[in-house]
């Protein structure tokens, strides 16, 4: 069974984009404006669960390199039910064809996640047997997300999808090691993302309600 899917042909064409996105990386990362807007979202996030889940407690997760929430139900409050793993998506890989050929994604489809952050929640599922869902916030693709500066839409999966994808990539089509650069160093130390591992929007759910 295959796993890779693709926008339909002539519906996200970034050859014919009248809003292209640059494709330019920053020459310098800003980090703790990051981590803020991150955090910003898993609060968010939270008010999500309590809103729409009255039997669910959900909170910041305060085990050291675990997924940055855990949703526990009320009545059990011994084990969380499922963690949750926010990631923002600012930029847009658009070299992903020249670089990724055989990756079978498009710039406007493609998300990224760092791979050793991915094979770490591998670890963390497998030892607390309870489901792991990574939640994609996608900003600045105006194809996806609209054209206006803070729009933005968010793409959930469970992890379980994300690794049969991985185990089925047995050649390692869409990972990806970029060069590091003087933005990734901050204060003598590297602090940016060099190895990436890619997905595509078709291959997860939208996130309703959740804007």
């Amino acid at each position: 069974m295959s796993f890779y899917k693709q926008i339909k042909p002539n519906v996200y064409e970034c050859e014919s984009c009248k809003t292209p996105c640059d494709g330019i990386t920053v020459p310098k990362f800003d980090f703790e404006k990051d981590v803020q807007f991150s955090e910003a979202i898993e609060k968010e996030f939270i008010q999500y669960i309590h809103q729409n889940y009255p039997d669910y407690e959900a909170s910041k997760t305060t085990k050291t390199g675990y997924p940055d929430i855990e949703v526990k139900q009320k009545s059990l409050q011994d084990k969380p039910l499922f963690f949750v793993e926010i990631k923002v998506q600012a930029r847009t890989f658009m070299s992903i064809v020249h670089f990724l050929p055989n990756a079978n994604l498009f710039p406007s489809e493609t998300l990224a996640l760092n791979l050793s952050d991915l094979e770490r929640y591998f670890l963390i599922q497998d030892k607390e047997k309870v489901p792991v869902y990574i939640v994609w916030c996608l900003m600045h693709r105006p194809c996806i997300t609209g054209d206006k500066p803070k729009d933005r839409k968010f793409f959930y999966q469970e992890l379980s999808v994300l690794r049969r994808i991985r185990n089925s990539d047995s050649q390692n089509t869409r990972r990806f090691r970029r060069a590091s650069g003087m933005g990734d160093v901050v204060e003598g130390k590297h602090k940016g993302v060099v190895v990436n591992y890619h997905f595509s929007i078709n291959e997860l759910k939208i996130l309703s309600g959740f804007y």
